[in-house]
């Protein structure tokens, strides 16, 4: 399900959009210090929507690390994590032949992904990991915000956004609030205007 604001600047309706789709801890973390998600609430009314949602994504952009969480569950290097949509990896340490799937993307990632955003088609889902995230909130690349809040405090772990060095302004678009505890907050990130 995609969702469009009327405040957007009228060239960016012609771009694809990335979102940063992502449960998150009400602290601000996305998994634990080693990678970890079990603390989150993965299944629910909150769970079945986000894989309806997914068919508002045509690529899913990930880092190394969120990548390399599928290789426990017998995904390879190479292999899509998703099916049906296609994946770019963007990582200087993994080394894997890219294909029609999967797409590796070693060195001039904001270059790359600012080309992939003038594509047509649908929207870009960003999953992960805090680092890629922060690299493209930098550059602001990221147009939304969609955070599934746990009702849980880790502590401490990998966080939302590392290593952002200015500030992200959001402007709320829509929240809910699920039974089991998970709050659904919708953001659209506000760019400055000399991007």
């Amino acid at each position: 399900m995609a969702f469009y604001f009327g405040n957007l600047v009228k060239n960016q309706n012609l771009m694809k959009k990335i979102v940063y789709h992502i449960a998150s801890s009400i602290d601000g973390y996305i998994a634990t210090p080693n990678g970890g998600v079990e603390r989150f609430l993965m299944q629910g009314a909150h769970a079945d929507e986000f894989q309806q949602s997914l068919n508002g994504y045509d690529t899913v952009l990930m880092g190394r690390k969120t990548y390399e969480f599928g290789f426990q569950y017998g995904i390879k290097p190479g292999e899509p994590a998703y099916p049906g949509l296609h994946h770019v990896i963007v990582s200087g340490t993994l080394q894997f032949d890219s294909n029609q799937q999967v797409q590796l993307v070693n060195d001039q990632a904001v270059e790359y992904i600012t080309h992939l955003k003038k594509q047509t088609g649908k929207s870009i889902w960003l999953c992960g990991g805090g680092h890629l995230a922060g690299l493209l909130a930098q550059h602001q690349l990221i147009d939304e915000v969609i955070l599934k809040v746990n009702p849980i405090v880790l502590g401490q772990g990998i966080p939302l956004f590392a290593g952002l060095s200015s500030p992200l302004t959001l402007q709320t678009a829509q929240h809910k609030q699920y039974k089991n505890g998970v709050l659904l907050l919708k953001y659209e990130v506000i760019k400055s205007i000399d991007s």
